[in-house]
């Protein structure tokens, strides 16, 4: 039997292949994963050979497909790739291959719904990272005369890509306000492993990234593949294993935005354009996937390309008292320290004594700053430094100007606003006149006092996010105000080129790939005790690299968690991250300002290390322990902290192996003491240890990554400092 075989696209790139067969109808994803090398004709045919499955029993008298656009049409019987309707008419998509474009490393399928009157197309990138985004824009079509003049309900669109068998454990996560981005692992079984958000932006419980592995999976070691999805509104992330399959594979994973009923209605030439999704797969377990992303985002254009100034943030420093005597001899200890950003929080514009007021008004305070911010930002630059200003446009106090003057500026029903959240309610950026006040108000502040940074705060989720209409017919909004805040970030940087903004929102409850394309660093959390933030940076960093993450060093005391915690602990937790202080400097004594200025020059020391090489995890056994660090990209360099977090029955922690060093190469070895030595639950160190205290210790690569290193036991609350250098 002869057997045509349609044109296959194979896109390649860092040991990963896409291949997607031009079949009609519609095309089918063959393989996504593990590089299959240059592949011949016939190789090709083999693969869309083995691409075939089997009739089953009572099923379809066809073998099952997994195609590119998967619906029902094709005996999909898992999410669909499109949910709509056209006045309650047109729900069975039948989407059909009108043609296909292949570049360098991007393959673009235009396809058409008859039924439901849709272009459709599918866009795919394969970077040089091997990261592959896919995006879906749809266009309703101008059919003439005769067409059904009733909107297209769309009601979802979701990126799909297969997963085989073997990929059998998945992996998310969730959190809370000062615990976000907190795993959560579970077996792949039959069904539809769903997670929907709704709060109108990620959230301290986003799923953040949905991973699926070979079970047992870890840090270095295990097949992954995983999803993000690029949007900072509504998501719906999924992944699916069916008795039938997937075609011949074992399930799906995709995401897409979360669509409210009607709230995006696209008459005869409206359009919608998907959030991009991204996948990643690796052989190297949950470091391959991070390394594939931090590769990824720091070839983009516009990813931060000057050292990452050393940052002081007032909040926890002066909270709403902004008492200028105050404020300067804050701005000139930080001078001293070595602090090169120093960022004016919440309570300089008008009426803001606390958190009730004030909020919407964006000009500053003439009370308290009866001579504008010119003597705090004249200080602050005098000294060579950054000036940041903390903002929160997207909300409002109900007791400000904003509010009182334009309630229709507000995202509420025309009932009226629901309850307050921190005070406040979310104003509707895609209101017109809103969205110009906004970009005016921010635009002077930012001209009037130089402005170099902008910490930009989003301190409520969004409920009942409706635009009010004629007649109290709201429409769904989440939408339109993400895509609104999209266009104020982009238009507020076009008028200030220079000018970098911070992704805060009550700490990590908007980190994601979406904003992270207009602004240049994420809040991970509102909490800056160490404990809490090696969990949140470990994890946070499964995504983003150490340099678009701000770590802070706290006050010995913190407010968010009220524990106390060694000074060594706090500057060593914070080093691995665009490092800054959220601390009182005025509160502390002359010798903690001095180990805080000789921990601020080691950042300066270590941070185009830091900033550049691979992130290494170690696998350990329990949570007690930590080992974290950045290898430089040829593995000529390493810096490792070793953490402990809490107690633990085992008295010694035996070998631990250093990731990332080149194990048939020789290292120099030494303790870095500069930000303070740990406190020890032992009489003494390993040797190792003791020796590396007096100077550099020379040790083979294949004890470093091989064999390992036998690590002192900390007291809880501790970590340790080193680097490993090789030996040219």
């Amino acid at each position: 039997m002869t057997r045509t075989t349609a044109r296959t696209v194979h896109l390649r790139a860092a040991g990963v292949s896409f291949v997607v067969e031009l079949s009609h109808p519609l095309p089918r994803i063959l393989h996504w994963g593990a590089d299959l090398g240059e592949l011949t004709d016939e190789d090709t045919a083999a693969l869309s050979l083995t691409a075939e499955g089997a009739v089953l029993n009572s099923s379809f008298d066809t073998p099952r497909q997994f195609t590119v656009w998967p619906t029902e049409a094709e005996g999909w019987s898992g999410t669909p790739a499109q949910l709509g309707h056209r006045g309650g008419a047109a729900t069975t998509p039948r989407a059909r291959l009108v043609e296909a474009h292949e570049g360098p490393g991007e393959l673009v399928l235009r396809l058409a719904d008859d039924i439901g009157e849709l272009d459709i197309t599918l866009t795919y990138r394969l970077d040089a990272s091997g990261v592959l985004s896919v995006r879906t824009d749809l266009t309703r079509q101008l059919g003439g005369e005769g067409q059904d003049p009733a909107p297209y309900d769309l009601a979802g669109v979701t990126a799909l890509l297969p997963l085989p068998h073997r990929a059998g454990e998945i992996l998310d996560f969730t959190g809370k306000w000062c615990r976000e981005v907190s795993p959560q692992r579970g077996r792949l079984g039959f069904g539809s492993h769903v997670r929907e958000v709704r709060r109108g932006r990620p959230g301290a419980d986003s799923p953040y990234l949905l991973t699926a592995g070979v079970p047992g999976f870890g840090f270095r070691t295990g097949e992954v593949w995983g999803m993000h999805i690029g949007w900072s509104g509504n998501q719906r992330w999924v992944a699916e294993r069916l008795p039938e399959g997937a075609g011949v594979h074992g399930a799906a994973l995709g995401g897409g935005e979360l669509l409210a009923p009607g709230e995006v209605r696209l008459a005869p030439g409206d359009s919608y354009s998907s959030p991009v999704c991204y996948f990643v797969w690796s052989l190297d377990g949950l470091d391959g996937l991070a390394d594939r992303f931090h590769q990824h985002l720091r070839a983009r254009p516009t990813h931060p390309a000057s050292p990452r100034p050393l940052t002081l943030n007032t909040w926890e420093a002066v909270y709403f008292d902004h008492r200028l005597d105050r404020l300067l001899e804050l701005a000139d200890l930080a001078a001293e320290t070595g602090v090169e950003r120093l960022v004016l929080d919440d309570g300089w514009f008008t009426g803001r004594r606390d958190d009730t007021a004030g909020l919407g008004d964006w000009t500053v305070d003439g009370t308290v700053w009866p001579d504008g911010l010119t003597p705090l930002a004249d200080r602050v630059h005098g000294h060579g430094m950054q000036f940041g200003l903390w903002v929160e446009p997207e909300m409002a106090n109900p007791d400000s100007r904003l509010a009182r003057e334009h309630p229709e500026w507000l995202l509420a029903p025309s009932a009226g606003p629901g309850p307050t959240w921190r005070h406040q309610h979310v104003v509707n950026l895609a209101h017109d006149d809103a969205w110009s006040y906004l970009l005016t108000s921010l635009d002077d502040i930012v001209t009037r006092y130089s402005v170099d940074y902008l910490k930009w705060d989003h301190n409520r989720d969004l409920h009942e996010a409706v635009s009010r209409g004629a007649g109290g017919l709201d429409r769904p909004g989440v939408h339109a105000q993400v895509a609104a805040l999209y266009r104020l970030l982009d238009a507020l940087k076009a008028r200030h080129p220079g000018l970098e903004i911070e992704s805060c929102a009550s700490g990590g409850s908007r980190v994601d790939l979406g904003v992270l394309a207009r602004t240049d660093r994420v809040w991970a959390s509102d909490c800056n005790d160490p404990v809490e933030r090696q969990a949140i940076q470990r994890w946070t960093g499964q995504l983003l690299p150490p340099e678009l993450v701000g770590t802070h060093v706290g006050a010995p005391h913190s407010h968010t968690s009220g524990r106390d915690t060694a000074a060594s602990f706090r500057h060593l937790t914070a080093l691995f991250g665009h490092a800054g202080i959220e601390d009182d400097l005025t509160a502390r004594t002359p010798e903690e300002r001095a180990g805080l200025k000789r921990w601020a020059e080691l950042y300066k020391e270590l941070r185009p290390l830091l900033h550049s090489g691979r992130v290494v995890r170690a696998d350990l056994d329990g949570e007690a322990t930590l080992l974290h660090g950045v290898v430089a990209a040829d593995a000529s360099a390493a810096v490792y902290c070793w953490v402990r977090v809490a107690t633990s029955p085992r008295a010694q922690s035996g070998r631990v192996q250093l990731p990332g060093l080149d194990t048939r190469g020789r290292y120099r070895v030494r303790i870095r003491d500069e930000a303070g030595l740990p406190a020890l639950h032992q009489t003494s160190g390993p040797a190792w240890f003791t020796a590396a205290l007096g100077g550099w210790v020379t040790l083979p690569g294949a004890v470093l990554g091989g064999a390992g290193l036998p690590m002192p036991t900390l007291d809880p609350g501790q970590a340790l400092l080193f680097e490993a250098a090789a030996l040219q």
